[in-house]
């Protein structure tokens, strides 16, 4: 089988297998008359008057300003955290326990925290939410992709009297970018998750309010559109950043394939 008829099978195979999910909810629904379960129609209806129309502004694009500038905040904290942690083995020890101990931390139980100190639940404490529980991927991978670069680089750079911040800019951080970008990915689902979560229950607008209001006032096909709209979101932020991952990594595919 040829590399061009295997993509073609893959993106065949990527496009058929939602699509016949869906065939399938409409299909079941439609004979089932379920009240929890409204058909996809139904819910494409509600999706295209909601989201398309009147409360995209209202809703929708403060969500995403809010998961873009948590994202943002979120990763650039990681790398300029990682970076130090990674060159340094006494900061690793100093602080990898309390790293596992924030990062295991169920989101939920900081929630009411992160309201009681903010004293707020406007944008600067849903941003700070989304923005803490983004941290942890990037600077975790930070870490491990700094600590995996040869020493003998570093100490070559060092030796020929190359300034810390070249070797950090020039050597250390596209050594430890395949791994940063990995988090990053990682980061930005989290990014999509903690909004929905921060919305839900401490918002006045965005799509986890709207899922709010729609689970209370038994509204099940609003409700079953915000859920696609969250799905949908998620599927095409995480497409937009494959493609600056590809072309941000691209010299490292090039180097892997002539090392091979």
């Amino acid at each position: 089988m040829s590399t061009r008829t295997y993509r073609t099978l893959k993106v065949a195979a990527e496009i058929a297998v939602p699509l016949l999910l869906l065939l399938g909810w409409q299909l079941w629904t439609a004979s089932a008359h379920s009240i929890k379960f409204p058909r996809l129609s139904t819910i494409l209806v509600d999706f295209q008057h909601m989201w398309l129309f009147s409360q995209f502004e209202t809703n929708v694009v403060p969500s995403l300003e809010r998961v873009g500038l948590g994202f943002a905040i979120g990763v650039t904290a990681g790398v300029a955290l990682g970076v130090p942690i990674g060159l340094s083995p006494v900061l690793r020890k100093l602080s990898m326990p309390h790293i596992e101990y924030w990062r295991a931390m169920p989101p939920p139980a900081l929630l009411p925290i992160s309201i009681i100190l903010l004293k707020s639940i406007g944008d600067r404490q849903k941003i700070s939410f989304i923005a803490f529980f983004c941290v942890f991927p990037v600077l975790l991978n930070t870490i491990d992709g700094v600590r995996s670069i040869d020493p003998t680089l570093i100490e070559t750079a060092r030796s020929y009297g190359v300034p810390r911040f070249q070797r950090i800019r020039r050597l250390v951080l596209p050594g430890a970018l395949p791994q940063i970008m990995a988090g990053m990915r990682n980061s930005l689902a989290l990014a999509v998750i903690m909004m929905v979560l921060a919305e839900y229950f401490s918002s006045t607008s965005g799509v986890g309010y709207v899922l709010l209001i729609s689970k209370n006032t038994f509204q099940l096909g609003p409700m079953w559109a915000a859920i696609v709209l969250i799905g949908v979101l998620g599927y095409l932020l995480n497409l937009v950043f494959l493609l600056v991952e590809r072309r941000v990594l691209a010299w490292h595919r090039g180097w892997r394939a002539a090392a091979e």
